[in-house]
């Protein structure tokens, strides 16, 4: 079952790694504007991202509600949730048009198209998508954010191999960028939350793709590992070419264009897609929030949320970043505190609904191998770990038999698979019911 936590793994990091990291203009402003020390808070960034993939993905998994409505009604006040919906609602719009505004400005880069046909171009390709067969274009897009990451190691690599750097005077020209805030660590908690925002309803639809909790944990836990690390890297590149790149709606590119031209031509297409992928995504969500599941209202709601979107885009991908993202950051800070303390509050539920799913995935194989037996006091155990479950109860028998027979499939030694894989704390399940 390790590929299946690493799949939600890659899977996170594209929720998280897009277009606001490949563009690196939110490296600079957030970061590297506090010179070298700002790489201690890239590295605060990685730890954020770690324990907060981790706590969304398992919390999808945990609950396996349909919507991020669902999970916050199970973990915060009414008014609370309702809150986080209007939160929810507002940063994805604002996110959107910012991306529609760092589409025209990638264009206007590397190609000399002015930013507002880049972000008509980019609006436009918005409005057709719906019409066609969104699954079959986002997966196509999708193959852009590993891309991606190769490209951005391959640019440390190029920056770092055989050269030495003065950082004491790179540090001097970093501090002349102006920061969002006046505080680092300030900055870092209020960048993780923004992306905690756009994060956070892929990330417990993720998780709700799972049964066993500990594949939720760990995906989402290696998942933020690894975008701390491609954080890092792209951060350290950006710092050791701060004098080229300062002043530069699109940092990363500026790099790649030194490099040469022709890879900048790739990374500049790979970035509108990135770019274009997650605005799409952004304004898709706000649609599907009020369409009501009617396909034609989806539309006409995206087309009016795309027009509005594509004039706020006038403001500028740069100004744009300075001026809304810390205002969204501190909106994302709330969700942030809901998360944690629901985290807190839930984790002695979470490690028995793990240990108790573990267990009905043993009883499920005993059941679906024709050379064994389920026992009267078996069978009454599944059906009363299923019944006090969070989960939907039927969808989570039939999830639990496809996980059974997905394992036998695959191993003709289920005993030692059991033991190796799906160990349960039995003292544990017997003290849940002498309460």
């Amino acid at each position: 079952m390790k590929k299946t936590y690493w799949k939600i793994a890659f899977a996170y990091i594209g929720v998280i790694v897009g277009a606001g990291l490949s563009s690196g203009q939110d490296i600079l402003q957030y970061f590297l504007s506090f010179g070298k020390k700002g790489l201690l808070g890239v590295a605060l960034l990685g730890l954020l991202n770690a324990l907060f993939g981790k706590i969304m993905v398992t919390f999808g998994c945990y609950y396996r509600e349909d919507s991020y409505e669902g999970i916050f009604s199970r973990i915060a006040h009414p008014i609370i949730t309702r809150a986080l919906d209007y939160v929810l609602i507002a940063g994805n719009f604002v996110m959107g048009f910012v991306m529609v505004a760092g589409a025209g400005s990638n264009l206007d880069q590397q190609f000399g198209i002015a930013p507002w046909a880049g972000a008509l171009l980019c609006s436009v390709l918005i409005v057709l998508v719906a019409f066609l067969d969104i699954d079959k274009i986002t997966g196509v897009l999708g193959i852009f954010t590993p891309i991606m990451a190769g490209m951005i190691l391959l640019i440390t690599l190029y920056t770092f191999w055989g050269k030495t750097y003065d950082f004491t005077a790179l540090d001097m020209e970093a501090r002349t960028i102006t920061p969002v805030m006046s505080n680092l660590w300030l900055s870092t908690i209020n960048y993780y939350a923004l992306c905690a925002m756009t994060g956070v309803s892929m990330a417990f639809i993720l998780g709700g793709s799972l049964v066993q909790l500990g594949n939720a944990e760990k995906g989402g836990l290696y998942g933020g590992i690894c975008i701390g690390v491609i954080v890092m890297v792209a951060a350290l590149s950006l710092f050791a070419n701060i004098d080229k790149v300062k002043d530069a709606d699109m940092p990363m590119l500026a790099i790649v264009n030194h490099i040469h031209p022709a890879l900048a031509v790739i990374y500049a297409v790979t970035v509108f897609a990135l770019i274009f992928n997650t605005a799409f995504s952004l304004f898709y969500s706000i649609a599907v929030r009020f369409a009501g599941g009617d396909t034609l209202k989806l539309r006409k709601c995206l087309i009016g949320i795309v027009i509005v979107g594509y004039v706020c885009s006038f403001g500028g991908f740069k100004r744009l970043i300075g001026l809304l993202y810390p205002v969204l950051g501190y909106m994302g800070i709330v969700l942030l505190v809901v998360l944690l303390m629901a985290w807190i509050r839930e984790r002695e539920k979470i490690i028995f609904e793990k240990n108790s799913r573990r267990k009905m995935i043993r009883i499920s194989l005993k059941k679906h191998d024709p050379e064994k037996e389920v026992s009267p006091e078996e069978k009454k155990l599944f059906h009363t770990l299923v019944d006090i479950s969070p989960a939907d109860s039927e969808t989570l028998k039939s999830d639990i038999g496809k996980a059974a027979r997905r394992i036998l499939d695959g191993t003709d030694d289920t005993k030692t698979y059991a033991e190796n894989n799906l160990p349960v704390d039995q003292d544990l399940l017997k003290r849940k019911f002498q309460k």
